[in-house]
Parts: structure tokens; C-alpha cells; sequence
């Protein structure tokens, strides 16, 4: 049972991997689009940096419970 359970938690972090990833990606392109865009708004756009960096670490964090450290 406990392989079932292992099962059903890895399936579940890479479903939230890959919604960290495509909330990632989603913030790039917006900040793409603020960097180009005539009117920047710095706020705006330090606040959508520092939440991709935040996405960054939790999809970071997901990976490692995925696949862990082997200590050699």
C-alpha cells in the first residue's frame, strides 16, 4: 500500500510542478510585455520579478521532493 501512496504523492508533485512552471512561464511573458510596453511601471514590474523568483524556488523545492539527494 505504502508503493500506492508513494505513487499517488509523486503524481501529485508533478501535477503542481507543472502548474509552477506554467505559472512561470506565465509571469516571464508578462514581464516581457511590461519591459516592452511605453509605459513601465518599476512597481509593477520589481513585484512580478520578485514572485517569478518565488516560483522559482518552490518549483525548485517540488523537484527535490521528487527526486531527492543520493548522498555518494
Amino acid at each position: 500500500m505504502s508503493n500506492t501512496v508513494d505513487s499517488l504523492t509523486e503524481m501529485q508533485l508533478r501535477t503542481k510542478l507543472r502548474l509552477l512552471e506554467q505559472e512561470h512561464r506565465d509571469l516571464d511573458a508578462a514581464i516581457a510585455a511590461l519591459e516592452h510596453s511605453t509605459t513601465q511601471d518599476q512597481l509593477q514590474l520589481r513585484r512580478l520579478k520578485k514572485m517569478k523568483l518565488s516560483l522559482r524556488d518552490q518549483i525548485s523545492q517540488v523537484e527535490a521532493e521528487i527526486i531527492p539527494d543520493i548522498i555518494a
